[in-house]
């Protein structure tokens, strides 16, 4: 099977933001990093020559990329990772950690100083939901909160 991995635009904050991600996540690390060169830039990219250009790491085995990039493109909740927790504490460390948007929680989802949501849920979010008034218990929480299922 083919490896697929996620490529995340950052505005030239990629570097803090793979320290940050790397710092949450256990059994993390980065694996690599190009930098830009110094000639042969386009006009709008010489501000970033000698810096990042894309830095490789994973997340709890997970692979992604972190391409060091301007201010053309924003993440949005079209695209977000989920985090399967093993208990409420594990629910409570993630969120406590990623959710920096307070205008963005609903349902488990959550939004990170980046702008990157997070969907922070359960292992079990399938067997809760099949709980009567699941869905209805669901949507009056920001963070899941395992009890109230």
């Amino acid at each position: 099977m083919k490896t697929i991995i996620p490529n995340l635009w950052f505005d030239g904050n990629a570097k803090e933001a793979v320290d940050f991600y790397v710092s949450v996540f256990p059994d993390s690390k980065i694996t690599s990093t190009e930098y830009y060169p110094h000639d042969g830039l386009a006009d709008f990219q010489k501000d970033l020559a000698g810096k990042e250009l894309a830095i490789s790491f994973e997340l709890s085995g997970n692979k992604f990329v972190a391409i060091n990039a301007g201010p053309e493109f924003k993440f949005t909740e079209a695209i977000s990772f989920s985090v399967d927790c093993d208990d409420q504490e594990e629910i409570d460390y993630y969120w406590g950690k990623l959710s920096k948007v307070p205008a963005s929680e609903q349902c488990g989802w959550c939004k990170d100083q980046y702008g990157l949501s997070w969907q922070i849920v359960p292992k079990n979010m399938e067997e809760l939901m099949k709980r009567p008034d699941a869905f209805a218990h669901m949507m009056q929480m920001k963070k899941i909160e395992i009890d109230k299922f």
